[in-house]
């Protein structure tokens, strides 16, 4: 199911991210709190053509350090573990897409308590992902939050298996229902009046960069995070980097002007990792269509997964300060 990624490490200690994050075949449920893996899906017409950005992210491990100087956190209390890449097909898309599907439902599975992260790869793992844990957990409703310029909510039946079609694909499977996807940092002229009607029609919740910006980026995620808890049992965040302004991106083919900035991605993903309801985040869509990934990227993108673990970190610490002064009382 899974094959050795192209970019391991010695395991020894040290405060390098390649030194405690774990490279290891089946590890023990008890002994992780984060599951990692790699989908080398790639949007590109070439089958045979992987995706980059899964190797890119693991050899850029070496330039970061455990210790969030802002947040005043050290990372390594977190059990963080690569189990590798998933084994897709070299020609056949669909067969590379369902092995996708049986490796998060696998990992759902036997991980039941642990957080997933998969780093693709294009848009098409989000919808193999998802359906994967709607097998592994078909009794939850499940909820998303996308981060993304795009709705990615194209008619599959007007153009067959494509990146931009995952939430549509969801909705029709019934995998999701519309209500409960929440698809924030759209702006500017980049989707199509027909795909907007389609979400309104889905009842999908749309928040513009302008809106967000305008109420307060920290209040809008929690708002939205807080109705996403009522409303169904696990959540799934779908970090498209191209919701990043081009400036930030500049290896992301669908980056636009005028998206989130650095900062703000950052930010966003600290919150969301403070909520215990998110199990599952993926980031998707860093390759370029020629040439090999700029480190301005790459580093963008691991920078994003470590503000995300530093939420997890930031929400661990608040509940044990809350028992210990809960116990004191």
């Amino acid at each position: 199911m899974f094959i050795q990624p192209e970019w391991q490490y010695k395991q020894e200690n040290g405060s390098a991210m390649h030194q405690w994050i774990k490279q290891k075949e089946n590890p023990l449920p008890n002994d992780v709190d984060i599951i990692l893996y790699g989908a080398l899906l790639s949007y590109s017409s070439k089958p045979s053509q992987k995706a980059l950005y899964p190797t890119a992210f693991r050899k850029a491990w070496p330039s970061f350090q455990s210790y969030n100087l802002d947040e005043q956190v050290d990372l390594r209390s977190l059990a963080v573990v690569d189990v590798g890449d998933v084994a897709i097909h070299e020609t056949d898309r669909m067969l590379s897409e369902s092995a996708i599907e049986a490796a998060a439902e696998n990992l759902s599975t036997t991980y039941s308590k642990s957080f997933t992260c998969l780093i693709g790869g294009d848009h098409a793992i989000t919808a193999c992902s998802l359906r994967g844990i709607k097998n592994a957990f078909p009794k939850d409703r499940i909820g998303i939050i996308q981060i993304d310029t795009h709705l990615d909510a194209r008619n599959q039946e007007e153009i067959g298996l494509a990146m931009d079609s995952p939430i549509q694909q969801l909705i029709a499977a019934g995998v999701v229902e519309g209500k409960h996807v929440y698809n924030v940092g759209l702006h500017g002229f980049f989707n199509s009046p027909e795909m907007i009607h389609y979400a309104k029609e889905q009842g999908i919740h749309m928040i513009t960069l302008k809106q967000m910006r305008r109420d307060g980026i920290q209040l809008t995620i929690r708002e939205m995070l807080r109705q996403l808890m009522y409303e169904v049992d696990r959540i799934y965040v779908s970090v498209d980097l191209d919701a990043l302004d081009i400036i930030f991106a500049p290896d992301v083919p669908a980056a636009t002007p005028g998206g989130l900035t650095a900062y703000e991605l950052f930010d966003i993903l600290k919150l969301i990792g403070e909520n215990e309801g998110v199990r599952h985040i993926d980031f998707v869509y860093a390759d370029p269509k020629e040439g090999d990934l700029r480190p301005e990227t790459v580093k963008m993108g691991v920078t994003a997964f470590l503000q995300w673990l530093t939420g997890i970190r930031l929400d661990y610490r608040n509940r044990i300060s809350k028992k210990g002064n809960a116990m004191i009382r």
